[in-house]
C-alpha cells in the first residue's frame, strides 16, 4: 500500500490568510474601517510569547488594526478584567484574544465569559459554545482549531464529509467537543473516545477520519488506523531527542506518524499541519466579526 497523503497544513493556511487579505482590503475600501484584533497576554511564559507575536504578525500581514497588551505575571485579576472591559467598548476593536494558559491567581473562567461573545475570537464564551452545539453557525464564532481541522477534511476529501464514520478522540472544551459538534454539521457519525475509553483501538479503526487531540504523545498506533483512513492530528507534543544533542527535544503529534503514514490514506504532519490554520482561522473569525459588528452582510463561509 502506498504511503499516506500528507496533507500540507502551511499552504492551505496560507490560501485562507490570502483570501482573509483580499477580504479586509475590500472592507477597508467600502467602510473605511481595518478588523481590529487585540491580544492580552499576561506573564512571561515562553510558548505563549511565541503564539502572541505569530498572531501580532499574522494579524498585521492581512492588513488588521494589531493591538497588543502584554501584562506582568502578577497582574490582578481586576487590571485584567478592567482591560477586557476597555477592549469590549473599543469600536475599533472586532476581536479580543486572552492567551491561555493565565496565572493562578486570575480565574480564566470569569475573564473569558466577560468577553463580549460578538468579539470572542477564540470562540470559549459560552454563548458560542451554545451557538455551534446548536448548529446556529450564521451567529456562532467557532473555536479556531476544530474549524481549521474542519477545512483540512473538506480540502483533502473534496467537499462532502456526509455519511463518513468521524472518531474524535480528545473531549476538551477547545478542540474534542466542538469538533465533534462541526463534524455532526457536516452529516457525519461522530464517536468521541477518549484515553478512558473502552477498547480504544478497536473504536479508532472504525473510522474514515479520526481527529486526534489528546495530548498524549504518539498514542494513536500506526495498527489503530484503518487502512486509507483521514487522519488529523491536533496533539503538539515535546518529547527528549538524544538523537539531536543532549537536553534537545523534538514536536510529535498524538499519533505514531512514522507507523501511521504507512496505513492512512491522508494524514496532517507535526508540526505543519493543523498548527498554521489555527493562526488562519483566528483571522478568518477576528473578519468575521468586524463584519458582524459593523452591521455588514455575511461573506461566502470558507468551511
Amino acid at each position: 500500500m502506498p504511503k499516506a497523503q500528507i496533507i500540507d497544513g502551511k499552504a492551505i493556511a496560507e490560501s485562507v490568510r490570502q483570501e482573509i487579505t483580499n477580504r479586509a482590503a475590500k472592507l477597508l475600501e467600502t467602510s473605511g474601517k481595518r478588523p481590529g484584533l487585540a491580544v492580552v497576554l499576561v506573564g512571561e511564559d515562553p510558548a505563549s510569547q511565541v503564539y502572541v507575536r505569530n498572531k501580532d504578525r499574522a494579524a498585521e500581514a492581512c492588513g488588521f488594526h494589531s493591538v497588543k497588551h502584554t501584562l506582568a505575571a502578577d497582574t490582578s485579576e481586576a487590571d485584567v478584567l478592567a482591560l477586557v472591559d476597555q477592549l469590549n467598548n473599543d469600536a475599533d476593536i472586532h476581536g479580543i484574544l486572552v492567551q491561555l494558559p493565565l496565572p493562578d491567581h486570575i480565574d480564566e473562567s470569569k475573564v473569558l465569559r466577560l468577553i463580549r461573545p460578538e468579539k470572542d475570537v477564540d470562540g470559549f464564551h459560552p454563548i458560542n459554545v451554545g451557538l455551534l452545539t446548536a448548529g446556529e453557525l450564521d451567529s456562532a464564532l467557532v473555536p479556531c482549531t476544530p474549524a481549521g481541522s474542519l477545512i483540512l477534511l473538506k480540502r483533502t476529501l473534496g467537499g462532502s464529509l456526509s455519511g463518513l464514520n468521524a472518531v474524535v478522540v480528545g473531549r476538551s472544551n477547545i478542540v474534542g467537543k466542538p469538533m465533534a459538534s462541526l463534524l455532526l454539521q457536516e452529516s457525519c457519525t461522530v464517536t468521541i473516545a477518549h484515553s478512558r475509553t473502552r477498547d480504544l483501538p478497536d473504536v479508532v479503526r472504525s473510522a474514515d477520519i479520526v481527529v486526534a487531540a489528546v495530548g498524549r504523545p504518539e498514542m494513536i498506533k500506526g495498527d489503530w488506523i484503518k487502512p486509507g483512513a483521514t487522519v488529523i492530528d491536533v496533539g503538539i507534543n515535546r518529547i527528549p531527542a538524544p538523537e539531536l544533542g543532549e537536553g534537545k527535544a523534538r514536536l510529535v503529534g498524538d499519533v505514531a506518524f512514522s507507523e501511521a503514514v504507512d496505513v492512512a490514506g491522508a494524514i496532517t504532519p507535526v508540526p505543519g499541519g493543523v498548527g498554521p490554520m489555527t493562526i488562519a482561522m483566528l483571522m478568518v473569525n477576528t473578519l468575521t466579526a468586524a463584519r458582524r459588528l459593523l452591521g455588514l452582510p455575511e461573506e461566502e463561509a470558507l468551511f
